[in-house]
């Protein structure tokens, strides 16, 4: 009888481990001592069926202390709980036995993977000498076969054991230190599309969120650790050990309550090219909601619609000069005024106390020019795209302001100029465009066949060569930072750029290309060269170029004044010296309808930011929607917002209209001039000075 429940035990066992091993993909064991499981095996054996056989007693045999010692201690995790080989239905007092086996191995904390160099774990039977001669003892032991995934090189175990574990602190100090509401947020960047390549940590993400989830549910220590051993094995890398990689940075960040943006440009900063420019603002739907509370108790919901300012909109205190047409639209203006103004611009002044000035600063045109002009035009230069301004209004005049200063009116800069196609190829390859001096070539754009290899080039005053061979000079700022060797089908683009003049050497800057690999390509090339000032020169070659051909494309000259001078050398048959803006073309004298300050320097205000002078022109239309309001325009009790802000300003664009005050803006803190004509009692040009 003894026998066959014997057998039967060892076989509940066996089957057990194995279905353990079938059913898991991965297998641990607890610290606690192989010799001290033994000794509890032995001693949970009542004695009477233990007894002594030969030397030793019955069950002390050392074929089954092997199975023990080896992997008495293997168990499985299920949701935080452990399960041991031990946990079996065995009859009679074997049931005692895997008892205390049972409740030590699950007592212990889990140390490693479970892996062995060993197939097979212990000895299934073997055969020993009875009594008499021909007397054959079978004796059978604990045994159990091992699946191929446990079974390691003795000499690979060690560090697999060593990964495993440090996968597992890795994704507790993650666990413990994420938070929900970090992931939430960067999964609603991800949504919203700003966050740089978020996207293709999504799922990652998604899925860490669920052990996040669960690990807040366990809140006994002991299941704790069993949980993070599961998970982490189970998990992957790319989830468990998210802490260590840039995401897991960016989640931390969140957590540890760092701004919103400074997090996610760490996060661009590893992630982006250099280049990159986000495409919208940060903001999540708790923070749009808090916005959104706060703009209703300060009482500018109906602050946020925006529309362009009209000559209806502004009063005559608060314009510095304004042609007869437009003096008559503005509020507060009445017969009288325009009389008397008459009367003052027609007053005679010593014309030889004007009539040699070439330049004067701004506050002199104020102050002794405008008061006696009668009309005033402007001459629009290139330089001068990016001082384009429009004025803008509530749409509802009676709502309260949310600027700084006392009044509901802001202003926006030109920010949307339209490029050429050329230009923006360059961008879209990584080139930066913002320059002082840009040389760029573009080629492959008619049919696609043209897979020559075009070089830019160019010879600096000092000798220095930047082309694919050198591609930075360091001491004048120049570099070649998009360089293209084989179209394959694609328009193709190369440019060189200087960032500032402050490294810039006086004298010629001679620009030419070159084909280093004749392929056979047809269509020329087009390059563009372009200055801070908005002067654009481009050139169309038309003449299929071979193998070494270099072709002269202009020499730029840098004056000691720090102006720009373009030579061309090819003909400039597509040059934009002459461009249109908002409906004005540039080199030409345009009338100036309004002149007036910024409106945070209205009604007498001052010292609310910096001063810009606004020289609204006839008939120049806004075309680029600006946003109604920007951030640094608004009031300081809205800065904890200002990320949805942000976000508001740019949907809450004002859309064209013809009849707006739109003209040209400069900060009283940025040198800049303007060539003005006046009409007063005599006509003379002026070049203000800002």
């Amino acid at each position: 009888m003894a026998d066959v429940l014997y057998e039967k035990f060892i076989q509940i066992v066996r089957n057990h481990f194995e279905k353990m091993c079938e059913d898991n993909d991965k297998l641990f064991v607890t610290d606690v001592d192989g010799s001290e499981l033994w000794k509890l095996y032995l001693g949970s054996i009542p004695e009477k069926e233990n007894p002594i056989f030969r030397e030793r007693r019955l069950f002390d045999c050392s074929s089954c202390r092997q199975f023990v010692e080896r992997s008495g201690n293997v168990v499985a995790v299920k949701d935080g709980k452990l399960e041991s080989i031990w946990d079996i239905d065995v009859p009679d007092f074997y049931g005692d036995v895997v008892d205390v086996l049972s409740k030590r191995v699950k007592s212990a904390k889990i140390r490693d993977l479970f892996l062995t160099p060993f197939s097979k774990m212990g000895v299934k039977s073997n055969y020993d000498r009875g009594t008499g001669d021909d007397d054959i003892i079978i004796w059978r032991h604990l045994f159990a076969e091992i699946p191929n995934k446990y079974v390691k090189n003795e000499s690979h175990i060690l560090p697999v054991l060593g990964e495993a574990r440090t996968t597992k602190a890795v994704f507790e100090r993650a666990l413990e230190e994420i938070d929900l509401y970090a992931i939430d947020t960067v999964l609603e960047l991800i949504d919203q599309n700003s966050l740089y390549r978020g996207e293709e940590k999504k799922d990652a993400v998604t899925e860490f969120r669920k052990y996040c989830v669960e690990y807040e549910d366990y809140r006994d220590k002991e299941e704790r650790d069993n949980y993070l051993w599961e998970k982490s094995a189970k998990a992957g890398d790319a989830i468990a050990r998210i802490g260590n990689s840039a995401m897991g940075t960016l989640l931390k960040d969140i957590s540890a309550n760092v701004d919103l943006d400074t997090a996610v440009t760490k996060w661009e900063k590893i992630m982006a090219p250099a280049n990159y420019k986000r495409p919208k603002a940060i903001y999540t739907p708790q923070m749009l909601e808090d916005a959104k509370a706060k703009i209703a108790e300060l009482g500018y919901m109906e602050s946020l619609p925006r529309r362009f300012a009209t000559l209806n909109d502004i009063t005559v205190n608060n314009v510095l000069f304004s042609n007869k047409d437009a003096a008559k639209r503005m509020p507060g203006a009445t017969a009288a005024d325009d009389f008397f103004s008459d009367m003052e611009k027609s007053a005679v002044v010593d014309p030889r106390k004007f009539s040699r000035v070439q330049q004067i600063g701004i506050e002199d045109i104020v102050e002794k020019v405008l008061p006696t002009a009668r009309n005033i035009e402007v001459f629009f230069e290139n330089k001068h795209a990016a001082n384009l301004v429009s004025l803008i209004a509530p749409v509802n005049m009676d709502a309260p302001s949310m600027f700084k200063w006392g009044n509901a009116f802001s202003w926006a800069y030109s920010g949307n100029l339209a490029d050429s196609k050329l230009k923006e190829r360059v961008k879209a390859a990584g080139g930066d465009v913002t320059g002082v001096l840009r040389f760029s070539i573009q080629w492959n754009d008619i049919d696609g066949s043209n897979n020559n290899d075009e070089d830019a080039h160019c010879i600096e005053p000092s000798g220095s060569h930047i082309y694919f061979g050198r591609k930075r000079n360091h001491s004048s700022g120049g570099v070649l930072d998009v360089d293209i060797i084989r179209p394959n089908g694609k328009v193709a683009v190369e440019n060189i750029t200087w960032p500032s003049l402050s490294k810039m050497d006086v004298g010629d800057y001679r620009f030419y290309v070159h084909t280093f690999s004749g392929r056979g390509g047809h269509g020329g090339f087009r390059a563009e060269i372009e200055t801070h000032t908005g002067e654009r020169h481009t050139y169309d070659y038309s003449l299929d170029t071979k193998d070494d051909a270099r072709v002269d494309v202009a020499t730029v000259t840098l004056t000691r004044d720090g102006e720009f001078i373009i030579h061309d050398i090819l003909p400039a048959g597509f040059s934009t010296q002459s461009q249109e803006h908002w409906g004005i073309s540039t080199n030409q004298f345009v009338p100036v309808s309004v002149i007036c300050y910024s409106p945070n320097y209205w009604d007498e205000q001052h010292g609310i930011g910096n001063k810009h002078y606004f020289f609204m022109l006839k008939d120049c239309v806004n075309d680029e929607e600006p946003n109604g309001f920007y951030n640094e325009q608004l009031r300081s009790d809205l800065n904890p917002h200002r990320r949805v802000l942000e976000m508001l300003g740019s949907k809450a664009h004002v859309n064209a209209t013809p009849d707006q005050l739109s003209g040209l803006g400069f900060s009283s803190t940025k040198k800049a001039e303007l060539v003005v004509k006046v009409q007063g009692a005599t006509e003379r040009l002026l070049k203000i000075v800002f």
